[in-house]
This record gives structure tokens, sequence and C-alpha cells, in this order.
């Protein structure tokens, strides 16, 4: 009887505990599983359970030495360094815990195969449209995960702060659509758990960093949807937090030492100031208040300078890239981390896969603040960044400007002339993230005073700049939100992931025409842009603004794409003289959105309050 609910107890336990050969202290051990030919080869594995420090670890395999343990003010927890021999083989060997000479536990680890040509896996690029999802909002296709025993928050989908059901598999079904409209990379919000009694569906707050919520899926699910994608031509990035945790984290039940988090454990509000960190007048409080500031009590703020949680930190990045097969990272809150972390952080992540791709989020319209943080960035204070793109607030907001405001010879385009001039300062512009809008701004059709014209020209830009676009859900249909931050109703759900849904964006039953329009531009756009060099790879010449209309050119070898932007009421008649440096007298253009062929004879009609999007015809 004993021995049948021992096998009992094992069978009904979490993944974890089935690796373990009886009853043990053993509660977490992370990572779970590890892979063989890692560039670097030590292993650093945390051990969770009732006085395990108390422990003695032995083990034996080939290629594997135990180089030591690490123990914290905490007896629950032991670290376990290990070091991999480059010829070390796939195959699971066994870590015994003992105590007074006596086993209390073991533990099967695994080391498995590494995909063929895992390394040299390619991140997202130019060549990319990346769409954003708050996969609660997008699709329900799996009603079964909505309540999840043991979880705090179940289904509310009337509330717009609470839960509405939107899953993995959602995103999964959803894949012929994005592929048909153009995407290339899926950026999920956060999808590990996040157990939280309130407003758990964005993800932000996670309460376990290896597993994913059941009210997505599971872990095995997250990594079909990822192949499933790249079956597809799409790549998945999968959106990291490295500043904090949610307070309902396993670790705050059973902390390894107050110095895991920031301020000895205690709520303290960070500044926001984000200019300190490389501020060379900044007071050391207004730094400190910055990086080791909470953003809410909810969300305890982790001490990246303390070693241990360090190395579990970029290990689980690595785990997620291996495990799932990713083509990129996007970096939540990037600057509030600890700077010298950051540069450790990135610089590990790159030597691991070399052609990846992270992109950092630093809210801030100041372009010098962005750039610091860009690989190859040469900083006054020699601070040196591996992480290759940024997302381009500055750029964001100067569009916005471009957009609404009255021309003048300091408003209008002039705004987004300036901003792209300011690429001097980057090292790498053209790896910079530009996007329309995210979950955390306004919809950009209602910024735009549900303007059709001003959007379309939007959207060229954004498809047409020298930038890896993103696109966040909901954009191609006219997704609307108030113009103050709301973010319940900028997260809306996707009309048609729901069963039921008078409206489906998918099949197109019950939008507007407007709506149609607007879906049927993004499609051109995008998939013009995936097949075509110039956009990827092009240079970019622009032409300053003047009279209301704004134009560039994108050009490689003997392709050029020609873009005419027309704010005023009325039609106007360009002489193309001004662009003699590029464009050939006579010139003949295709339009890209109607397909006709336009000849110019010196001169191009622009229509009032439109958009051209011209490719140059071979002379």
């Amino acid at each position: 009887m004993k021995l049948f609910h021992i096998i009992k107890a094992v069978l009904l336990s979490v993944t974890l505990m089935a690796n373990l050969v009886f009853a043990s202290p053993i509660e977490h051990l992370e990572p779970a599983f590890w892979w063989v030919g890692m560039k670097e080869p030590k292993l650093q594995l945390m051990v969770h359970g009732k006085a395990i420090q108390h422990t003695q670890v032995a083990l034996s395999y080939p290629g594997v030495k135990l180089l030591g343990v690490q123990k914290v003010q905490n007896p629950n927890y032991l670290f376990v360094d290990l070091e991999l021999s480059p010829d070390v083989k796939p195959g699971s060997f066994e870590l015994s815990f003992s105590r007074n000479g006596k086993t209390v536990a073991r533990y099967n680890y695994s080391l498995l195969a590494r995909k063929e040509g895992a390394a040299q896996r390619q991140g997202f690029g130019q060549k990319d449209l990346i769409y954003l999802i708050t996969p609660d909002r997008f699709v329900n296709a799996d009603p079964a995960n909505d309540e999840v025993n043991g979880m705090s928050e179940g289904l509310d989908r009337a509330n717009p702060g609470g839960r509405h059901g939107g899953d993995i598999a959602g995103m999964q079904q959803a894949l012929p659509y994005l592929q048909q409209l153009g995407v290339t990379q899926i950026w999920p919000q956060p999808l590990t758990e996040n157990n939280s009694p309130a407003y758990s569906y964005h993800g932000y707050a996670a309460t376990d960093l290896y597993k994913i919520d059941p009210r997505f899926g599971s872990n095995a699910s997250y990594k079909n949807f990822v192949l499933e994608a790249n079956k597809q031509g799409i790549g998945v990035i999968q959106d990291i937090v490295l500043n904090h945790i949610g307070s309902n984290h396993w670790w705050l039940k059973d902390l390894p030492e107050k110095s895991w988090l920031n301020y000895n454990a205690s709520f303290h509000p960070t500044n926001h100031a984000r200019t300190t960190v490389q501020d060379p007048y900044a007071a050391e409080v207004d730094a400190k208040a910055f990086v080791d500031g909470w953003f809410v009590e909810t969300m305890p703020d982790l001490n990246q300078r303390h070693p241990l949680l360090a190395t579990y930190l970029i290990q689980n990045s690595i785990w997620w890239v291996e495990y799932a097969g990713l083509s990129g990272i996007r970096e939540d809150t990037y600057s509030y981390a600890d700077k010298d972390f950051l540069t450790q952080w990135s610089k590990r992540l790159m030597s691991e896969y070399p052609n990846f791709n992270i992109v950092g989020e630093e809210w801030s319209a100041n372009p010098v603040v962005v750039s610091y943080w860009q690989k190859g960035k040469q900083n006054s204070d020699g601070y040196q960044s591996f992480t290759p793109s940024m997302m381009d607030f500055p750029l964001y907001y100067a569009l916005l400007a471009a957009l609404t405001e009255e021309e003048s010879w300091d408003k209008g385009w002039i705004k987004l002339y300036e901003a792209l001039g300011n690429d001097v300062i980057y090292p790498d512009p053209s790896n910079l993230v530009l996007f329309e809008g995210n979950h955390d701004t306004a919809r950009i059709f209602s910024l735009l005073n549900e303007d059709s014209d001003l959007y379309r020209m939007a959207m060229i830009y954004l498809l047409t700049a020298p930038r890896i676009p993103q696109l966040y859900y909901g954009t191609e249909i006219l997704a609307q939100s108030p113009k103050q931050r709301d973010d319940g109703l900028v997260r809306s759900d996707f009309p048609g992931g729901w069963a039921g849904d008078a409206v489906n964006a998918f099949s197109g039953k019950g939008l507007s025409q407007a709506q149609l329009q607007a879906q049927q531009l993004i499609k051109t756009l995008a998939n013009y842009r995936k097949n075509n060099t110039v956009l990827q790879q092009g240079k970019m010449k622009h032409f300053s603004p003047a009279d209301g209309i704004y134009s560039y050119v994108r050009y490689q070898d003997n392709k050029q794409l020609w873009v005419f932007f027309n704010k005023n009421a009325d039609a106007k008649t360009l002489d193309l003289k001004r662009y003699a440096e590029l464009l050939p007298a006579h010139a003949r253009f295709t339009d890209v959105l109607t397909g006709k062929s336009i000849s110019t004879n010196g001169s191009l009609q622009l229509p009032a309050r439109g958009s051209l999007m011209l490719e140059l015809e071979p002379q």
C-alpha cells in the first residue's frame, strides 16, 4: 500500500518531480534540462527544497564536471556549478543529494542534442514585418483552458481589465491569416505564468519564468506554435522581462535572500528618471531610485547585481531561445535593469547566437537616450552594449507630429525629416524597430482623428522607412481607442477571435468598407516589402519638406522606389527637376498600390491629401 501511494504521488506531480526517483526535498530544479554543444561550457542549476543546502551533491557522467556549489542565506537553496566538455554526449545522468551519508534525493538530469543550425539561427531584421499580439485578446481557440484550477484569475470577458480567453492555440489558428497579410515575425506579449489575482492577462508580472501560463497553453504547445509558424515563413519573438517579477512568484514565498530583490525586498517606487544612468551630472541617489525602484508593489524589482540571479536570468533567456526555437527577444523596460548586467546578458546571448536579434524597450523620445543602448555605440562614459536593436520611440513620436500638426517652418513634416536625420547618432539605425503603436499607446487611427488619408500615409511610411516595421494587432482594421491611455480598450478583442462574434476580421464579415480597404492596404504594402530588396537593404535619400509635401526615395543599384506625401487639401503639381540627382528626366513609374503606369514629362501630379508609392520603370 505504501508503494502504491508513492507511485500515485509521483504520477500526480509536476514535470520537475517526474524526474525524481523517489520522494525528496527538491521542489524546484532550474533549468530542468540543458543542451550539449553550447558555446558557454558552464551551467548553473538552482535547486530549491527543504534544507537542500545541507546536502552533498554527486554525479558521474563523461564530460560533465562538478565544479562546486554555492550557498545563500536561505538554507532551502543550493546552486550547483557544472562544466560541460566540448565533446559531452547527449544523455541523462543522476544528480544525487545526500545528507549524513544517506541519499535523500536523486534527480535524473538530461542533456539534449541541439537542433541542426541552432547556433546560427537567423534573427529578425529589415526583411521582416513584426506583428505584436496581446495573446489574451486575439483568438480563443481552446475554451477548455479559460478556467484552470490553481490560477487566481478566471475568465471575465466583459471586464476590459480581465482575462478574455485568447491563447496559443488561437495564435496558431490565425497563422494563415497572418501569412497572407504579409507578417514574417510574431511578437506575443509575455506568455509565461502570471498567477496574479487581477490584470494577469498582460503577462508582465511573471510568477514562473520557466512555465507557460496554462490559460495560454503549455510549454509544448508554445514550442509547437513556433514550429508551425516557421513552416509558414514566420518567426517568433519572445517578450522577456529582466527587471521585475510578479508578487505571486514562488520565490516570494521563500526568497533565496533579501538581496535577491532591490531595497532588500521592500517596496520603493522608481522615479522613472531614465536619463540618470547616462547623465554625467546625475546624483547617485536618483540613479539608484531609477534602477532599483519598483514599478508597483505587485512587481518586485529584481537585483541583477546578485551574481546568482544574473546567471539564472541569462540562462533562462537562452533556455527559451533554444527550447522554443525563437528568432528574437524583445526585452521589456530595458534601461530599468542594471546596465552592467544588461551588457553581460546581451553579450552572452549574442555569443551563443551570433545572427540573432534582440530589441530593447527604452521609452524615450530622445534619440540620445535610446542610442546609448544599441550595440556598437561609442558612449562617452565607455559603456558598451551588445543589444543590436531598440524600439524607435523618437521616430514614432516624430511621425505622429508630422501627421497631426499644421505645416510651418518648425512643425509638421519637418519634425519627421529632422528626426530621421538623427540617425547619425545610431551605430545601426536600420536595425531599429519602428512601430505605429503598441499595447501601451493609444491606437494610431484614433490619434490621427480617424482620418483615413493620414492613416494611409502612416502605414506607407512605416513599411517603406529604413527600419524594421512593427504593426500592432488590429491596426490593419482601423482599431480605435481613447486618445488618453486606456490599456483595457487599447487591447480590445480582435473581431472574429471568439465564437459568435458578429464581426470577423479573418473572413471580412461585418467589416466596413474603410476597414476592408485598410486591411488590403497593409496586405499590399507588407507583401511588396517582403519581396523587395530595395526596402530591405536599399539606401535612402529624403528631400526637405516644402509646401506640405514630403518625399524620399529608397534605392539599390538601378532600382528606385519613390514616396510622395501631400497633406494639402488640394492637388499639387510637383516639378521633378529637384530630384535630378537620382531621377532621370522623363521618368516613368509604376504605382505600387494600383499597378498603373505613370508618365511624368518633368512633373508629377499629387492628389489632395494623397500618397504615392512609385517604382521607377527601367529606362
